[in-house]
């Protein structure tokens, strides 16, 4: 859920501040399309990992699955069959273990995934961040193979999304089903829960405008904190109120990087720079004013002092260099990018 993961790197920093942009301009001199179909092979090599029962998991550690790589396995899948280099069953058997991985709140069956699954252990909570990656694999993947039941389970996902992973005060999506009115996480979100993109086609698939004013509102939020500081990075967490919105502090929620442009906020720009939101431009555009600055980008920035020692070489390698066999979330986030070109 909150537990610092301890995935600070240079790849993943490199790939997600919204530079994928030039390093994409970069690989389009040479054969991409062998380059990223060979990503996704290692990624799907490396990570999905198989059950007798006809069952796919995205292998977070060993014996350990989370909903959130779960969701990039499913949006991986779904991207690579509109490339022709997955099929329909790959997809469904990452489906059937989210299906099998489903809450029960209160005694009653719910359509989120648990967050996390250790052998066949099941926490009882969710995370709202790999729900939402799964909601948005399940539409492409009924678009694409033209099967309704993905559609129609996006629905009911999204609908158990709003009911419990919305605080209907702010307007936003709370980091989790935990974080509720009883709790003091209730005000909190994570920014990287700002995805505009995908809550326009929630709009579009449930018709519910509901899903337009959360966009509105958390992009609101994100530029705000954007304006707060002149890098325009914002923060892994922040805390909404009726004043405004502010950066977590240190070890707030999860880890001393909490108010820190970090593990969870490097994945910001890449989930804004698809969307045409004039707000998501801003945001973007301020941070790659920032970035383009720097004679390298480092893993990890404070938002008033940002730190320039430790420059890493060059970002050309995060593509042309095999992908990390023991980090699961560079991993797909790598192989996530290579799917959107």
């Amino acid at each position: 859920m909150l537990k610092n993961k301890n995935r600070i790197t240079p790849i993943l920093i490199l790939l997600t501040i919204g530079l994928f942009i030039a390093i994409m301009f970069y690989v389009r001199g040479s054969n991409n399309r062998t380059l990223y179909r060979n990503l996704y092979r290692q990624w799907e090599e490396d990570y999905v990992v198989e059950e007798s029962d006809g069952k796919t998991w995205i292998k977070a550690a060993p014996r350990t699955s989370l909903s959130e790589g779960q969701g990039y396995g499913m949006l991986i899948s779904a991207m690579a069959g509109e490339k022709g280099w997955a099929k329909k069953e790959d997809f469904q058997r990452l489906y059937r273990f989210y299906l099998a991985n489903r809450l029960t709140i209160d005694d009653q069956q719910t359509e989120l995934m648990s967050w996390k699954q250790v052998d066949k252990k099941v926490y009882s909570t969710n995370a709202t961040d790999g729900d939402l990656y799964i909601a948005e694999s399940l539409i492409k993947a009924g678009k694409l193979w033209n099967e309704p039941k993905y559609l129609q389970q996006a629905k009911l996902l999204l609908a158990d999304i709003l009911r419990y992973d919305y605080n209907s005060t702010t307007q936003t999506l709370t980091v989790g089903d935990w974080a509720n009115k009883k709790s003091k996480y209730y005000y909190l979100m994570r920014t990287s829960d700002v995805l505009p993109t995908y809550f326009d086609d929630f709009y579009q698939l449930t018709g519910n405008s509901q899903w337009l004013t959360i966009k509105k509102v958390m992009l609101t939020k994100l530029y705000q904190l954007s304006k707060q500081h002149s890098s325009g990075l914002v923060p892994d967490f922040a805390w909404i109120s009726k004043k405004g919105v502010r950066p977590a502090k240190a070890n707030e929620v999860a880890g001393k990087n909490d108010g820190d442009y970090s593990g969870n906020a490097c994945r910001v720009p890449l989930f804004l720079a698809t969307s045409k939101d004039a707000r998501a431009k801003k945001i973007v555009t301020k941070m790659l004013r920032f970035f383009s600055k720097q004679k390298q980008v480092t893993a990890g920035y404070q938002l008033k002092k940002p730190e320039f020692d430790n420059l890493f070489v060059s970002q050309q390698y995060v593509f042309t260099n095999r992908l990390t066999d023991t980090n699961y979330y560079d991993a797909a986030l790598i192989t996530l990018v290579a799917m959107m070109e």
